[in-house]
C-alpha cells in the first residue's frame, strides 16, 4: 500500500509517498511554502532529482493538487495514477484528551480536532484545512490522524497538571500536553532496538532538538514528563519561542509595553528564543558562528540553549531515579556536534561520558557517542515522524 503523508502547518504543506510494501520506500517527497501569499514555492523531489518553481498557491486545496498532479506527472511522476493511494495520513499537532492513539478520520473525529481551536490556534486550522483538501480532491481514500500529543497522554497526573485552581483544568482542560510526540516515540523504541535493548526495560530520556525543542521521560516505553506544555512555547529554549517564563515577567510585559493578546503571543512565539536572545539569528550554525567571532549575545543564546537542554536531562534523571539511555535527535540533535558536546559533558555524576572523537564524527546518522565504560549510553539517532505517521495509517486502515 502506498500512503502519502502530509504535514499541513498554516501557510506550508510538507508531504512524503511511501511504499509500505517495498520497505517503506520514499517514492518523493516535497515542500509547499507561502501559502496564501502572493507568490507560493513548491519543492518536489523524486528519484534523485529535484524540481523546484514558484507559482501561486492560493489556499490548501490549491496546494493539495499541485502535489498530485507531480506525483502523476509524466516527468517527476512516481505512480501513474491516484488510485494508487491507498490512503493518506495526516500529522496533526494537537489531539487534546480525546486522542490517546492515531485515530481513522471521519465526521466524529473532525468534530473533536475542530474544538481545539482555542488550544491550537496556530496548528489546528493548517492540519483542518488539510484534511479537507484531501477529502475534496480524493474523496473516499481512507485517511488517518497522527497525533503528536498522542504519546504523552500516559503521563501522570503530577506530570501533567499545573498548580493553578483545578477549576480551570476541569473547565478548559489546560494541563501539559506535550508534543513530538512521534519523534520521541519513535527515537525511543529504535535507538534502543540499536543497542539491543527492549525500550519497556529501560529509562531513557529523548531530546528532539531543533527550532522547535523539546525532551521527554520515556519509562518502559511510556512518557511520563515533558518539557512543552499547553502549548509548544513552554520548557526549552527554541528558535523563536522562549520556553521556560516567569508568568510574572508576561504580566509586567503587558502592562509596561500595552502590549494585547496577539502581539505578544508574536512576541512569545516567533521573537524570543535564539532569535530574541542573539538579536536575529534562528539557525543554531549561525548563532556558533556569531559566538565563535566573539558576539556576546550569541554567546549567550548558545550558553542558554545548552544549559536548559542540560537542566532537563538531570531533571529527568531524578524524576526516573537514573536513565540507561540518552537519545539525542531533531536537526540540532542529529547534527550539531558542537552543541551536543557541551551539553553532555560534564555529566559524569550522571553516569554520561561522552566519547568527543566519536560526537564530532557523527553527522546525521545512528550512532552511540558515548564511551564504552559510560553507565548511561547515549544514542545520536535520526528521527522519522513521516514514517510513524505512514506506519499508524498503514495499521489503521489495513
Amino acid at each position: 500500500m502506498k500512503i502519502l503523508v502530509l504535514n499541513c502547518g498554516s501557510s506550508s504543506i510538507k508531504y512524503q509517498l511511501i511504499d509500505m510494501d517495498n520497505n517503506a520506500k520514499v517514492m518523493a517527497k516535497g515542500l509547499l511554502e507561502r501559502i496564501g501569499l502572493e507568490m507560493g514555492e513548491f519543492t518536489h523531489k523524486y528519484n534523485g532529482e529535484k524540481h523546484y518553481e514558484q507559482l501561486p498557491i492560493p489556499d490548501h486545496t490549491a496546494g493539495i493538487k499541485i502535489v498530485l498532479n507531480a506525483l502523476t506527472d509524466a516527468k517527476m511522476g512516481v505512480i501513474s495514477d491516484l488510485k494508487e493511494i491507498g490512503a493518506v495520513g495526516h500529522r496533526v499537532a494537537h489531539g487534546g484528551e480525546a486522542f490517546p492513539q492515531s485515530a481513522v478520520i471521519s465526521d466524529a473525529v473532525i468534530a473533536e480536532i475542530e474544538k481545539l481551536r482555542d488550544i491550537a490556534p496556530l496548528h489546528i486550522p493548517g492540519s483542518l484545512a488539510g484534511i479537507r483538501a484531501m477529502q475534496e480532491v480524493l474523496p473516499g481514500v481512507p485517511m488517518a490522524a497522527v497525533f503528536d500529543t498522542s504519546f504523552h497522554l500516559t503521563m501522570p497526573a503530577e506530570s501533567y497538571l499545573y498548580a493553578i485552581p483545578y477549576e480551570y483544568y476541569q473547565k478548559y482542560r489546560i494541563r501539559r500536553y506535550g508534543f513530538h510526540g512521534t519523534s520521541h516515540k519513535f527515537v525511543a523504541e529504535n535507538a534502543a532496538k540499536m543497542i539491543g535493548k527492549d525500550w519497556k526495560d529501560l529509562k531513557i530520556v529523548t531530546c528532539h532538538l531543533g527550532s522547535g525543542a523539546s525532551i521527554a521521560a520515556v519509562k518502559n516505553g511510556k512518557s511520563v514528563d515533558t518539557s512543552m506544555g499547553f502549548t509548544p512555547v513552554e520548557g526549552l529554549v527554541m528558535g523563536s519561542r522562549c520556553g521556560d517564563i516567569d508568568a510574572g515577567a508576561v504580566m509586567y510585559l503587558v502592562e509596561h509595553e500595552n502590549m494585547d493578546m496577539k502581539t505578544l503571543n508574536t512576541v512569545l512565539n516567533k521573537k524570543s528564543g535564539l532569535v530574541g536572545v542573539s538579536g536575529g539569528k534562528q539557525d543554531m550554525r549561525d548563532v556558533r558562528a556569531g559566538r565563535d567571532a566573539g558576539d556576546e549575545r550569541c554567546t549567550y543564546a548558545f550558553n542558554m540553549f545548552a544549559q536548559r537542554v542540560k537542566k532537563y536531562i538531570g531533571a529527568y534523571a531524578a524524576e526516573m531515579n537514573g536513565m540507561d539511555l540518552v537519545v539525542m535527535t531533531g536537526g540540532i540533535g542529529e547534527n550539531a556536534w558542537f552543541m551536543r558536546d557541551p551539553i553532555l559533558s560534564n555529566m559524569e555524576f550522571l553516569g554520561i561520558k561522552i566519547d568527543k572523537k566519536i560526537n564530532e564524527e557523527t553527522v546525521g546518522e545512528a550512532r552511540v557517542i558515548s564511551t564504552p565504560d559510560s553507565k548511561v549510553t547515549v544514542v545520536v539517532f535520526p528521527t522519522d515522524e513521516e514514517l510513524v505517521i505512514a506506519t499508524d495509517t498503514y495499521n489503521l486502515v489495513k
